[in-house]
């Protein structure tokens, strides 16, 4: 695409974006106009640990990031001088502890930890939760911070003692870079805030029971307005100047929606990030338009501007389905003496799976240990195929895991205001033929891609456009970096519609109808230690 910068940048023409996800840390390279010249990127390691928890060594992940920063800027061609600025995104949720030294107190907790999973379903169930919901829109489940600083409170008091500031993934990272303990608007006020304020809500604070703990909660840096200068100690980690500005970005999947076309001057558009995570978001100008689930599930993403959100349902499992399946059929073929890994299998998936026979089988994609959070939230929830036969191969199978991601979507979208004229598919399972396909035929809307994979950090390095003047605000940024980008449509196949349409209400009856068991397996687990 054609670079253009309504301003030449005074300090050089290249933004980094950083994104750190649950299983990648990335910082790519963009010219100030949005062409992506360079990219560098190390695996992210966690564990599992008892009673359903996930943790993460934090400063581990600060040096995976530094050096895909000495990398990347070892790629561009005038090295770091060329280097105007870096923002950085990161995995949302989780709680990332510190003490008054700067020093972790304990393994980051991920937001695939499920030991706040029992606590987050009785403050659900409490009176007081409807007021709560009101401010954040937020559905309160087990990887959210809130539930997670609420079990360390009861549980593990020692960890709260010795903590002086509780950040996310990202915010832990830009305090590496900076020096500055801070969080930006989505992570705040969608734990912790009211959605119209765009600021902490001490009475949601004081709800949720965790006045003491308000002391841990750092203050809100907006990136779209505001820069911190790279300190000498992350100069040296990183190779990058001292005093670079670094720009906190918005959470991963604000951020990917955005680098994903989710903020669009075409009108009414939805972006659904299928990642390990399945997130749909439908665009909400101002904040008077949102639209409350009677669920209470869902929650509200800001976005950089004075009221726009994100209205999201998110599940809490996406391509770990397709992961899943995967890792099965390789297990199978391993045993019999032949090697073969996921990529071998998906070169020929999509294909097969769109020669497969449409819905052979209704596929519930709940396969997190940690349940749902979307369009309902059932820490038990789990997966399952219903209408199996014997003639079900292992391509109908997979047919029915990407029909249930669908299907899956349009429940979410449903809970939050509605179909989108337009959806833009962004995450793995994006780059997917048979994925685009199906889900435009389940949602009787045209999908489009953007081309551009790293939407996460391209997003986070937009605010930081926006933050350094070459753009009047995100909209503008968006018009240049991403619509040059947008892919032709995947089309419904009109044959398929009246199907998806009948088989869509028997996915929410089997759901609805099997709710009630998850809670008796649940128990004759337990009994197994399983």
């Amino acid at each position: 695409m054609e670079d253009f910068s309504p301003s030449p940048p005074s300090r050089g023409s290249v933004i980094i974006g950083i994104d750190a996800g649950t299983s990648v840390v990335k910082s790519v390279a963009f010219t100030t106009g949005g062409r992506q010249i360079a990219e560098a990127a190390r695996p992210n390691r966690y564990w599992r640990v008892e009673d359903g928890g996930v943790e993460q060594n934090m400063c581990k992940t600060w040096e995976d990031t530094a050096a895909t920063l000495r990398e990347v800027v070892g790629k561009l061609p005038d090295g770091a001088a060329s280097v105007l600025a870096v923002a950085v995104t990161g995995q949302g949720d989780g709680t990332w502890l510190i003490d008054a030294a700067g020093a972790p107190v304990a393994p980051a907790w991920l937001w695939l930890d499920a030991r706040a999973g029992a606590l987050a379903s009785a403050i659900r169930g409490a009176s007081a939760y409807a007021r709560q919901y009101e401010a954040t829109v937020t559905g309160l489940n087990a990887c959210q911070q809130s539930a997670q600083l609420l079990y360390m409170k009861s549980a593990m008091p020692e960890l709260l003692e010795r903590a002086t500031t509780a950040f996310h993934c990202k915010d832990w990272l830009y305090f590496r870079l900076t020096g500055e303990r801070a969080t930006d608007p989505s992570e705040a006020c969608f734990t912790f805030g009211d959605y119209r304020s765009r600021d902490y809500s001490e009475p949601v604070i004081d709800g949720l029971g965790l006045a003491e703990e308000r002391r841990l909660l750092p203050p809100i840096v907006d990136g779209a307005t505001t820069s911190h200068p790279l300190s000498p100690e992350a100069a040296a980690a990183t190779g990058l100047p001292v005093g670079t500005p670094i720009v906190l970005g918005y959470v991963d999947f604000g951020c990917t929606a955005i680098g994903g076309g989710l903020i669009s001057s075409k009108g009414d558009v939805g972006c659904s990030i299928l990642g390990s995570t399945g997130i749909h978001m439908r665009y909400v100008a101002h904040a008077g338009d949102v639209v409350l689930n009677p669920d209470r599930s869902g929650y509200l993403m800001l976005l950089p501007g004075r009221s726009a959100v994100g209205q999201i349902q998110s599940n809490m499992a996406a391509t770990l389905n397709i992961d899943w399946m995967l890792d099965l059929a390789c297990g199978i073929l391993a045993y019999e003496g032949i090697e073969r890994g996921r990529q071998d299998l998906v070169k020929a998936l999509d294909e097969r799976v769109l020669a497969a026979k449409p819905v052979g089988a209704i596929y519930h994609p709940y396969i997190s240990e940690a349940g749902e959070r979307g369009p309902f939230m059932d820490p038990l929830a789990r997966a399952q195929f219903t209408g199996l036969q014997s003639d079900a191969g292992f391509y109908d199978l997979m047919r029915a895991v990407l029909e249930g991601l669908a299907f899956a979507a349009r429940d979410c979208y449903a809970a939050a205001g509605g179909l989108p004229a337009e959806v833009r598919l962004t995450g793995g399972a994006a780059r997917s033929k048979a994925m685009r396909s199906i889900l435009a035929s389940v949602l009787g809307r045209p999908v489009r891609t953007v081309s551009r994979e790293e939407a996460g950090a391209a997003g986070a390095a937009m605010i930081a456009a926006v933050q350094a003047g070459l753009y009047p605000d995100i909209q503008a940024a968006a018009d240049a970096w991403v619509e040059p980008l947008v892919g032709p449509p995947s089309l419904p196949e009109p044959g398929l519609v009246p199907l998806y349409d009948e088989a869509f209400e028997l996915y929410r009856e089997l759901r609805d109808a099997i709710r009630p068991l998850w809670t008796k397996l649940a128990a004759i687990k337990a009994r197994q230690g399983a």
